[in-house]
C-alpha cells in the first residue's frame, strides 16, 4: 500500500520521530507564515502544509525519515547528531550507500552538553581507537566523523548503519569521487592543546563508500590545512576543487600527482581573477560584478599548505587570489561546476558561482582557452534565496540547494535553480525551529532526493514527480 504523502512511520527511524528530544522540539514548533519563500518560476507549485509538522513539500511529493540521531546502529553505536554533508553511491542491486558527515567538535564541554544521543563515544568501548585520527588526553576519541547508511530503493527501508570514520573534528561537507569514495572535510583549524585535540585539524579524509566498518582515518595533508567545507572532482582530469568557509576565504584546486590516488600528494592552488590580483568577488563593499558576468581566471601555487598558523587564505590573497564569501557547497556538472558563496552579495544572503575549466580549442597546439568563472545567481530577496549552503545537481540539470540561514524569523528551505538561474522552493523545514538543511543528493537513478536536517539529526528520502518541474 502506498504510504500517506507525509508518512513518518517508515522504518526504525520513524518510531523515534516523536520520542525524547524530537517530541520536545516539535512542541516548540510554530506554524510558519504563509509566504516564507518567493518562486521565480512555478517549479513544482506551492508547498503544502505537512499535517505532521515536519517537512512541507509540493503536492504529489512524500518523504520518509530513514535515519535519526540517537538510534542504535548495526555496530552497536549510536547515530551521532549534527547531520551535515552526504554522498550517495550505488551498491549491488537496488541498494545504495549514504556516507554522512557529523559536524561534531572536539571539546569536552561540547561532549557533555550534547549527551549520549549526540555522541557515539558514550559507547567508546565499541570503537577501535587505533583507526581514529585523534584521541583526547583522557582517552576519548574525538567525536567528528562519518556514518554509512545502506538503503534499499526498492523497499524504501534502511538496511544497516555503521560508524565509518572517527577521530576527526567538525566534519562539515565534502564530496563524492568518481572512484567510489567520499571525501569528508574538517571545517576547523584546531591546533594541539586547544579544544582537547592532540593533533592539528583542518584536513580532508577519504572514506570508501563500500566499506562495511570503521576505516583508518588518514589526513590528505597535501590538500591543505584550512576551514574546509566541500570538494568536487573533475572526472576527466582527477583535479579536485575545494571551498573554504570563511567570509574572506578562497577557492582552491588540487592537482594530484596520481589522479584517483590522492594520498600520493599533489599541488594546491588558489583561484585569481586574470588581470585583477587580490580581487573581491563578494560584492560586500563595492560591486565587483553582476549576475551573468564572467571573469577569466588564473591559478596561484600555494606554499606551506600545512602551516600551523591558519593563514593560508591570507597568504593566498596577498599573492593575488580572489576572495569568496564563505564558499560552501560545490558540485561537478558535466563539464563545469557550481559552488555557493553563502554570505556573498550586498545583502549577504548568498551567491552561486559557475566555473568552467580551461580547455584546448581545435587541434593540438592551438590557443588554450583559459578557465572562467561566472556570477550565476545573487540573492536580491531572502525569500528567494537565503544563504545557500550544500548544493547538488539533479539528474534533469537543475541545481538543488540547501539553505542555512540563522534567522529566528525565516524558515530554511531546499530550493531548485534552473539553468537560467531562476529559483523555486522544493521543501521547507517546519520541524525544529530553524535547523539548516544539508547533504542534499540524488540516488543514482534520480528517483529519490536524500537530504538531512542538521539538528536533531534526520535523514529524509523524498520522492515525487521530479520530471514535472515547470519553468
Amino acid at each position: 500500500m502506498r504510504p500517506h504523502r507525509r508518512e513518518l512511520f517508515a522504518g526504525s527511524a520513524a518510531a523515534l520521530a516523536f520520542s525524547g528530544f524530537a517530541r520536545h522540539a516539535l512542541a516548540q514548533t510554530q506554524t510558519p507564515p504563509a509566504e516564507t519563500y518567493v518562486n521565480d518560476v512555478e517549479g513544482y507549485g506551492p508547498l503544502k502544509p505537512d499535517p505532521n509538522g515536519v517537512l512541507d513539500l509540493p503536492e504529489g511529493f512524500s518523504y520518509r525519515i530513514i535515519s535519526q540521531g540517537g538510534e542504535t546502529m548495526s555496530d552497536g553505536l549510536l547515530v551521532p547528531q549534527n547531520f551535515d554533508g552526504m554522498g550517495c553511491f550505488p551498491l549491488e542491486g537496488t541498494r545504495v550507500a549514504l556516507v554522512r558527515n557529523h559536524e561534531l567538535k572536539a571539546s569536552r564541554a561540547t561532549h557533555r552538553n550534547w549527551g549520549p544521543a549526540g555522541f557515539h563515544q558514550e559507547r567508546a568501548g565499541l570503537i577501535d581507537a587505533s583507526r581514529a585520527y585523534d584521541v583526547a588526553a583522557d582517552g576519548r576519541v574525538i567525536p567528528g566523523g562519518t556514518t554509512t547508511l545502506v538503503y534499499d530503493l526498492a523497499t524504501g527501508r534502511t538496511v544497516s548503519q555503521h560508524l565509518s570514520l572517527t577521530g576527526t573534528s567538525t566534519n562539515c561537507c565534502g564530496g563524492h569521487t568518481p572512484w567510489g569514495s567520499w571525501l569528508t572535510c574538517e571545517e576547523t583549524e584546531e591546533a594541539p592543546g586547544t579544544h582537547d585535540v592532540g593533533k592539528p585539524h583542518g584536513f580532508v579524509f577519504e572514506v570508501p563508500a563500500a566499506a562495511t566498518g570503521l576505516v583508518e582515518a588518514v589526513p590528505l595533508k597535501a590538500m591543505g590545512r584550512f576551514d574546509h567545507e566541500a570538494v568536487c572532482v573533475d572526472p576527466r582530469t582527477g583535479i579536485v576543487y575545494l571551498t573554504e568557509d570563511k567570509v574572506d576565504g578562497l577557492f582552491y584546486r588540487f592537482i594530484p600527482t596520481t589522479p584517483g590516488k590522492l594520498i600520493d600528494g599533489g599541488r594546491l592552488q588558489a583561484m585569481a581573477f586574470k588581470g585583477q590580483p587580490g580581487a573581491d568577488s563578494t560584492n560586500h563593499d563595492a560591486r565587483e560584478w553582476s549576475p551573468g558576468d564572467w571573469r577569466e581566471v588564473v591559478w596561484i601555487d600555494m606554499e606551506d599548505v600545512e602551516n600551523p598558523n591558519a593563514d593560508l587564505r591570507l597568504r593566498g590573497h596577498a599573492a593575488g587570489a580572489v576572495r569568496v564569501a564563505r564558499g560552501e557547497g560545490v558540485f561537478w556538472a558535466g563539464t563545469e561546476l557550481f559552488m555557493t558563496a553563502t554570505s556573498g552579495g550586498p545583502l549577504k544572503r548568498g551567491q552561486i558561482l559557475r566555473y568552467v575549466p580551461s580547455r584546448d580549442e581545435g587541434e593540438a597546439g592551438e590557443r588554450r582557452r583559459p578557465g572562467r568563472v561566472q556570477l550565476f545567481v545573487e540573492s536580491a530577496d531572502p525569500r528567494t534565496l537565503n544563504m545557500a549552503d550544500n548544493i547538488c545537481v539533479a539528474p534533469w540539470g537543475h541545481l538543488v540547494v540547501c539553505e542555512d540561514n540563522y534567522s529566528t524569523d525565516s524558515r530554511n528551505h531546499v530550493k531548485g535553480v534552473t539553468p537560467d538561474g531562476k529559483v523555486y522552493a522544493i521543501a521547507r523545514n517546519v520541524f525544529t525551529g530553524n535547523s539548516e538543511f544539508a547533504g542534499g543528493v540524488f540516488s543514482p537513478d534520480g528517483s529519490v532526493l536524500f537530504v538531512n536536517l542538521y539538528y536533531p539529526g534526520l535523514t529524509f528520502a523524498i520522492t515525487g514527480p521530479w520530471s514535472a518541474v515547470r519553468t
